[in-house]
């Protein structure tokens, strides 16, 4: 995986910078080839121009054959003189005085001079054709590394007596681009090398958390859930560390509650089943007298219940995350609920002799839900507040409407309440804070988290809040029925 994303990485940074430094290459090639070529141009018109201007002042009184002769005189050494001028700003410059009829009359070669100078007879006829017609001046190319241009030489009658060629080679051109592109490669190949060396380290950093996922992933596949990715940074990379090690904790958690729960069921399933046999063979084999008899079987009725109880919830559980249990919503009165339930705790809160208050806001308070359901639920909270209610202790369950007009029940009990570190796992599944089994010996730690998904189904919420040695306080919000509306009495 390292080595596909380094590659992917590389490839795309060197196709872009290549790209990049290719354009970069053909742009100021071209803008410095055009340049040059101006420049180069400016310069021979320049030196054709004022070589024309000296010789049209040496001739300008002179007839057309009379040219040879002066410019014998004193010609010559005009054009030396301008081209010793004008070779100090280029150097590859060659002056060729011509008469009208191509003959060779002089020929001044710049210090850095190297070809030959061309032939009248190799020159194109297009440029003596132009100078015929009086034009200022012609420039044109003869070759590839040799530029021209040309202007006519005329006496005060505008009679034609001399051709003026200037010829420029393009060998310093070539070079400047060949230097150019010279540094832009090489400048290119070092970023190519530098990019290559920075996307080795961005790509390790990026890798190397996600190489400790998949291993810490193979160790889930093998039931080890300790692993731990460690957190580099603030970028989106950490983020992703810290939601596996969000998510490898609650694998974590989830497994120890599962096994957990295996251990509850196991234990809750062979108890009552153990004492289910124990007392039926022995009141089969006559070992327990006839007067003890109902006795001993009234126990083994009460396992019976608590085994249906078990797989009941275990049950509800399963329908729950299948998504096969459907919810029914009816307005009922979850006053009256409430009341109903009450009563039927009633002998063992006179057993623990507790102090109940019921508060409800208005006689009758309607909500919409499915009603077996919040029965489930508010039997399932008020069991828990009367099991683990201290002796003397107070119970109560309160109804109010809130301000964003929903129905909020509570159920308080004074007793152990939940310690802090359970507080935030008392809704998940196969989860009881009563690790010891020593008050709670009935439960799976199911309960809770049916009522929360059941609730969750319902759009509403549900929540707790306790004082660990003084007390707890569970709350669940419904929502409330429209004012007027109808309700089927509670049939409970």
């Amino acid at each position: 995986m390292f080595k596909s994303i380094f590659a992917k990485y590389v490839t795309v940074f060197m196709l872009i910078i290549t790209a990049g430094f290719l354009l970069l290459l053909l742009i100021v090639t071209s803008i410095v080839g055009n340049y040059s070529a101006t420049v180069k141009e400016n310069v021979m018109e320049n030196a054709a121009d004022a070589t024309r201007v000296a010789l049209e002042a040496t001739v300008y009184d002179a007839a057309p054959n009379e040219f040879s002769r002066i410019f014998d005189e004193v010609g010559a050494e005009q054009v030396r003189s301008l081209l010793g001028v004008f070779a100090d700003r280029d150097d590859d410059l060659a002056i060729t005085v011509l008469s009208p009829s191509g003959e060779t009359l002089y020929t001044a070669l710049g210090g850095d001079w190297t070809p030959d100078v061309p032939q009248v007879a190799e020159l194109p006829t297009e440029l003596f054709l132009s100078v015929a017609k009086d034009e200022a001046y012609s420039s044109d190319s003869y070759g590839q590394d040799i530029s021209l241009c040309a202007v006519g030489v005329r006496n005060g009658n505008g009679e034609l007596c001399a051709i003026v060629t200037v010829f420029g080679s393009n060998i310093h051109k070539g070079n400047t681009v060949e230097e150019l592109t010279k540094t832009i490669i090489t400048s290119a190949l070092l970023v190519l090398l530098a990019t290559m060396i920075a996307a080795y380290f961005i790509t390790e950093r990026t890798v190397a958390p996600l190489r400790e996922m998949r291993k810490a992933a193979r160790g889930f596949s093998s039931g080890k859930f300790d692993s731990r990715v460690r957190v580099r940074g603030h970028d989106e990379v950490a983020e992703l560390s810290e939601a596996f090690n969000q998510m490898a904790e609650s694998l974590e958690n989830l497994e120890k509650m599962r096994n957990s729960f295996i251990a509850n069921v196991s234990h809750d399933l062979r108890t009552p089943m153990t004492t289910i046999a124990g007392f039926i063979d022995s009141i089969r084999d006559g070992v327990i007298p006839e007067e003890d008899r109902d006795h001993y079987l009234e126990v083994v009725s009460m396992e019976v219940h608590r085994l249906s109880r078990l797989v009941s919830s275990l049950l509800d559980l399963s329908r729950l995350q299948a998504g096969d249990r459907k919810f029914t919503m009816v307005p009922f009165d979850v006053c009256e609920m409430s009341r109903l339930i009450l009563i039927s705790f009633e002998q063992k809160i006179e057993e623990k002799k507790l102090d109940v208050h019921f508060e409800c806001e208005e006689e009758r308070m309607l909500a919409v839900a499915d009603r077996d359901a919040i029965y489930q639920i508010l039997y399932n909270i008020c069991h828990n507040a009367v099991k683990f209610s201290h002796e003397n202790g107070v119970l109560r369950i309160r109804l109010v409407t809130t301000k964003d007009k929903k129905i909020r029940v509570s159920v308080y009990n004074e007793g152990d309440g939940i310690p802090l570190e359970d507080q935030p796992l008392i809704f998940e599944r196969f989860y009881k804070s009563d690790k010891s089994r020593g008050l709670d010996k009935t439960g799976v730690g199911l309960g809770l988290f049916i009522s929360k998904t059941i609730i969750t189904a319902h759009g509403e919420k549900i929540w707790v809040s306790s004082t660990p040695g003084e007390n707890c306080e569970f709350f669940f919000t419904l929502p409330r029925a429209a004012h007027g509306a109808s309700y089927a009495g509670d049939e409970r």
